[in-house]
């Protein structure tokens, strides 16, 4: 398998379009599919995104002040199971632990009727590019020629030529990767909408904040690393007991983006909703799910954020080719 840079294991992807330019065609969920198969290789029966990564489970329990002020089945304060998966970004089933990526969190809460809520975050504040056209323009531009390798020349003008697609790789490049997936911070990246009390729906994105604390690699870590390191710690970790994050939300204001994943929000006022616990892992349970996080439960509805809405074709397309061991 080629060598990629950091950016180019982000997340697989899912997208509906913007208005285009003239010259541009709108991005299709396949598309995404396919270039990540040009990019990583074809890994049958395995995600085509996050492919390399490891189930957990165990539950969540909301906070009293997220069961007082949302109207939300999720936060009624009820413990609820959930299954996780921590994952490496990217389509290679074999990348290495210590690569500049980003990592990212699923879970899927099990709610007392039977319907399900998903989430899925990543150890970066910001996504990858504004839309579907621009993240799959990226990606086709690192595709590698006959050398096995991306031609950067022609990545470096993509990507001044589209600002957007700036950010992710800037993070990637400042930040060290993570010590261990239980010290790492996570990010949900898109703007949805959860309702208050009232009826009103409220602007909210969040992040997954570790009790362990926030750790990442020395550049002298990174190069002695083995390549799963990552799951021989979250193993070692649960020995000691569970692993736990807050859920921290935090409340937008009406200047906010609300459709842009590539562009972070200033500090707003947050609120814990509540504790996410990990309490085993190395099982199957996550194998046969698929975190498509515009499955939501009463209370949450999702924003018209274009890369958020891809995800479910995208996804449903992976989904379909992993059962079917394509």
């Amino acid at each position: 398998m080629h060598k990629l840079s950091g950016y180019f294991l982000a997340t697989a992807v899912s997208f509906a379009a913007l208005p285009l330019a003239a010259d541009t065609k709108p991005a299709q969920p396949n598309d995404f599919i396919e270039v990540f198969a040009k990019l990583f290789g074809e890994h049958k029966g395995i995600r085509k995104g996050h492919a390399k990564g490891v189930c957990a489970v165990g539950d969540f329990t909301a906070s009293a002040e997220a069961t007082a002020r949302f109207d939300a089945a999720l936060f009624s304060g009820a413990t609820l199971p959930v299954t996780y998966r921590f994952s490496m970004a990217g389509g290679n089933p074999n990348v290495p632990d210590y690569a500049r990526a980003p990592r990212g969190l699923a879970a899927q809460f099990n709610l007392p009727d039977g319907s399900k809520h998903n989430i899925a975050t990543l150890t970066t504040p910001v996504f990858g590019a504004k839309d579907p056209e621009n993240f799959l323009g990226l990606l086709q531009a690192s595709v590698p020629g006959a050398d096995g390798k991306p031609d950067m020349a022609k990545v470096q003008a993509f990507r001044t030529a589209h600002p957007d697609t700036q950010p992710q790789a800037q993070w990637l490049a400042t930040n060290p990767p993570p010590w261990s997936y239980t010290t790492a911070e996570y990010f949900g990246i898109h703007t949805f909408y959860l309702a208050d009390k009232s009826g009103e729906n409220i602007k909210i994105r969040w992040h997954l904040q570790p009790k362990d604390g926030i750790k990442g690699l020395t550049d002298a870590e990174v190069a002695q690393q083995n390549a799963n390191f990552l799951n021989d710690r979250l193993h070692q970790r649960l020995k000691d007991g569970m692993v736990e994050f807050d859920w921290i939300i935090s409340l937008g204001e009406a200047s906010d983006s609300e459709n842009d994943p590539s562009v972070q929000w200033p500090a707003r006022p947050t609120l814990n909703a509540g504790t996410l616990r990990i309490k085993a892992s190395g099982d199957a349970s996550c194998n046969n799910i698929n975190f498509d996080p515009n499955v939501l439960s009463s209370g949450f509805s999702a924003s018209d954020d274009p890369v958020l809405r891809m995800r479910s074709p995208a996804y449903a397309i992976s989904f379909g080719k992993r059962l079917s061991g394509q």
